[in-house]
Formats: C-alpha cells, structure tokens, sequence
C-alpha cells in the first residue's frame, strides 16, 4: 500500500463530517449515499484501489446500513468494521465523543478532546 490513507467507507455526507471532525489522521471517508449497485461498487474499489488500502466499514444500524455493510463486506472482504451502538441508529446521531471513542478503539487517531467530552 504505497502510503494512500486509510479509507473508512459510510453512507453519507453527515457520517463523513462527523468522522472528519473528530478524526487526527489522514483519512479518505467516502460516501456510498445509503445504497451501492453492483457496477457502482465496482467502480468505487477500482477508482480508489480498495483491493489493496486499509478499508473501514462503518455504517449505520438501521436496516439499510445493515444491507449495504453486508453488501460492502462481501466485495471487500479485507474490510475492518466499526459499530454504533443500536440505540443511535445512525452514524450521523451518535454524540462525538462516542464516535471518538469507536474510532480509537478501530485504532485511528482522534481528537483528545472529543474523549473527554459528553454531549
């Protein structure tokens, strides 16, 4: 992997701001905006060369996200995966410093003040 950032792969332009906010490293988060066709999968790993990064699933646990991760899981199957609690349903909900938190634990570099906050 000739020193491309990590790809965290979610669903949509809220996910990704969130994650952007709270994330200290170099971070390629790209957006599949909920559901992905088998063509546009295939030109998302291509385009951005997700046979060989570092490649994180992280989507929402509704019922779509649920879909969509499997779907993910099945074509990129190197993938790491984070999860959000089910009681926040979606990435774009869930309060920052937990977001932090999921993301260190994923271990990705964080913002030190997000750990300490609550919201």
């Amino acid at each position: 992997m000739e020193d491309l950032p990590r790809v965290i792969i979610v669903e949509g332009k809220q996910d990704k701001r969130r994650i952007e906010r709270v994330i200290l490293e170099p971070v390629e988060i790209l957006c599949t905006y909920g559901t992905i066709s088998a063509y546009a999968l295939d030109e998302l790993i291509d385009n951005y060369h997700l046979w060989d990064r570092d490649v994180t699933i992280f989507t929402d646990t509704d019922e779509p996200g649920i879909k969509l991760r499997k779907i993910l899981n099945r074509e990129i199957s190197h993938a790491d995966n984070l999860f959000i609690d089910k009681k926040y349903r979606q990435v774009e909900d869930t309060p920052e410093h937990v977001l932090a938190s999921i993301l260190q634990a994923g271990n990705f570099r964080v913002k030190v003040e997000y750990l300490k906050g609550s919201e």
